[in-house]
């Protein structure tokens, strides 16, 4: 637990500073830390902990889990206002896994976990860049749409690029030269969902108004459900350990950018993502610590 608040807490920390005084800057980092240095990341930990076709089940619970919870969290809906926002509803299932989730993984779980985290990581972000845009603003998603959201998502480019490396007879030598510019690459994303959350609380902090809800699933009710599956399905500990940290991080900064793309929801999801990480640093060394 100690090493996870080392990993987090500085690079976050200095992100908050920053993101306060330059309230542009988490804006000016994303990009070309999404385009460039997510797939890198992926790449980089998918070729140091071997591709196998076991680590299919991790990304199978995810699209099952997320997909079973925004039904239910869309039944609930008429009854429950919180759930009526499309960013809610989806910021309650899916977490900010590539930037919060995998330094979790990294500093809690054992180094045989963190494949089985990327490959969760890989489904979770597939679903959401998919999906995700279409659920927030009301719109259907067509065969094209979809087509080229899966080619674009961070998550596909860096699984792609790990088969191909992985075949080649320079993998080895390959996946150790890039495992530190990966780990500079997830210093760099805590460093920019700090500098998110400096911005957004220039004016203070956002109400947490009509996210109880949420937040809880989220939090505790999702990374639940997650462990519920990993049981009923009987998958191995390496596995169950992996999915449900990785279900218990922070709700996605990717939400936000969506809500900001479709210029709805985006007061919700702000607030989501300030309150989930901050409460994140307690709740997950507490599913690291049960998992464990």
């Amino acid at each position: 637990m100690l090493q996870l608040l080392l990993d987090l807490v500085p690079a976050i920390g200095l992100g908050l500073l920053l993101g306060r005084r330059h309230p542009e800057l988490a804006a000016r980092l994303a990009p070309p830390l999404v385009r460039f240095g997510v797939p890198l990341s992926i790449t980089a930990l998918l070729l140091r902990a071997g591709l196998r076709w076991q680590l299919l089940d991790a990304a199978l619970v995810a699209l099952l889990a997320i997909g079973l919870a925004l039904l239910l969290l869309s039944g609930l809906q008429r009854r429950r206002p919180a759930l009526q926002a499309g960013a809610c509803r989806l910021g309650g299932v899916v977490g900010n896994t590539a930037y919060f989730g995998i330094p979790a993984a990294l500093a809690l779980l054992p180094p045989e976990a963190v494949a089985y985290s990327v490959s969760y990581d890989v489904g979770a972000t597939l679903f959401a860049w998919t999906f995700g845009p279409a659920l927030i603003s009301g719109q259907a998603l067509g065969g094209p749409a979809l087509l080229r959201t899966l080619w674009r998502s961070p998550a596909s480019r860096g699984l792609l690029l790990a088969l191909l490396l992985q075949v080649s007879p320079w993998s080895e030598p390959i996946a150790a030269a890039l495992w530190w510019p990966a780990r500079i690459v997830i210093l760099l994303a805590l460093l920019v969902v700090g500098a998110r959350i400096g911005a957004l609380t220039r004016t203070g902090l956002p109400s947490t108004g009509r996210l109880p809800l949420p937040l809880l699933s989220k939090l505790v009710l999702f990374p639940a459900l997650l462990l519920g599956l990993c049981l009923l399905l009987d998958l191995p500990l390496l596995v169950r350990q992996a999915v449900v940290l990785q279900g218990a991080a922070p709700t996605a900064i990717a939400v936000l950018l969506m809500a900001e793309a479709a210029g709805t929801d985006v007061d919700a999801a702000s607030a989501m993502v300030l309150w989930s990480t901050l409460l994140a640093l307690i709740t997950v060394p507490l599913w690291g610590w049960l998992l464990t």
